[in-house]
């Protein structure tokens, strides 16, 4: 396993990590997640992400409860959670200083941890159900976001903060803000990233690398599973994500023609190169410098193992690789007039 500097920070990550969305709670208990996270570490992982609005929270609790029946040492640990949606009650969600204190301070309780690495705060994001709504906490000014999270910070609950799904727009007003009251600013931003949704990774947040130092955890590096290639068919395996009730929505989305033509195109670059597509797929999001560490989900052992094996196709993506790939895709985005 590499490891590399969350952005601009002196805090290293490893460069594929895990998340408990959708498996933690929804589809696995404590003894599951146990295996998992063990299986990850063997493997040199140490950073896991979470959010308080996994399983309602129960995503938290398995993943707390797990690492503690592991002993581990928590210092050699990188826990992120992400904060927006605590709750039904009108106070219980958002990026108010009231909810981001409170929202910290039960995500702690939890995790069952004196503190957590990084804190994210979510644009509105109901994950899951209806993707990213691409608007963000408009009743909340991001100053008061800012300062709340230095207090959080200032009182020992985590060490860095950051932001998922914020645009380019809003992260330059925060650091902004944060530069004029000599606070700290977001280090890492968490887009989802693969080779269907490339825009604000490779366009829109050019900008924030030099001027801020903004490293990227990256989702969704296999488009919700889409890049394994086992939908191909248009078929649904049964224990698959897309059979899940939640997510009937996202497979109708995601299930075209258009997309299952380019992932179908992918399948012979992958084997000339003699590993799984699914591989391919990750590599080629961890070969993106900007990328700090590529976050993998998993429900099974043998998956995670598979996963990690990414770190090796890495030095096989060569120009001529990446031009291959990129001719099969016709994904890239269109760069500023100022980056071309």
């Amino acid at each position: 396993m590499q490891y590399k500097n969350l952005g601009r920070s002196g805090l290293k990550v490893s460069q594929l990590s895990y998340g408990a969305w959708v498996s933690f709670g929804n589809q696995l208990d404590v003894k599951e997640a146990k295996a998992l996270l063990q299986c990850c570490r063997d493997h040199g992982v140490n950073f896991f992400d979470n959010a308080e609005v996994y399983a309602n929270g129960r995503a938290e609790e398995i993943m707390g409860q797990a690492i503690r029946e592991l002993g581990w040492k928590r210092s050699d640990l990188v826990v992120s959670t992400k904060i927006f949606w605590g709750g039904p009650g009108p106070n219980d969600k958002g990026l108010s200083r009231k909810h981001i204190v409170e929202g910290t301070k039960a995500s702690l309780k939890r995790l069952d941890m004196d503190y957590i690495d990084i804190v994210k705060f979510v644009n509105f994001w109901l994950v899951g159900v209806s993707g990213n709504c691409c608007r963000p906490d408009i009743s909340t000014p991001i100053e008061e976001t800012v300062r709340a999270m230095n207090y959080v910070i200032d009182q020992g609950w985590a060490f860095y903060w950051g932001t998922s799904e914020w645009s380019a727009q809003q992260i330059t007003e925060a650091w902004g803000i944060a530069e004029r009251l000599d606070l700290m600013g977001p280090v890492v931003e968490q887009p989802e990233y693969n080779l269907l949704s490339r825009h604000k990774v490779e366009s829109e947040y050019l900008p924030l690398y030099q001027n801020y130092g903004l490293g990227l955890t990256t989702w969704s590096p296999l488009a919700s599973g889409v890049l394994t290639g086992k939908y191909s068919k248009g078929t649904i395996p049964p224990d698959s994500r897309f059979a899940l009730e939640n997510y009937k929505n996202l497979a109708s989305r995601s299930l075209v023609d258009d997309v299952l033509k380019k992932v179908n195109g992918l399948k012979p670059i992958a084997d000339e190169l003699g590993v799984p597509l699914p591989q391919l797929a990750i590599a080629w999001c961890a070969a993106n410098p900007n990328v700090s560490s590529v976050i993998t989900g998993a429900t099974k052992e043998s998956q995670i193992q598979e996963n990690m094996k990414a770190i090796d196709v890495i030095p096989l993506l060569t120009p001529a690789v990446m031009e291959k790939i990129e001719a099969v895709v016709q994904s890239k985005p269109k760069r500023p007039d100022s980056f071309r």
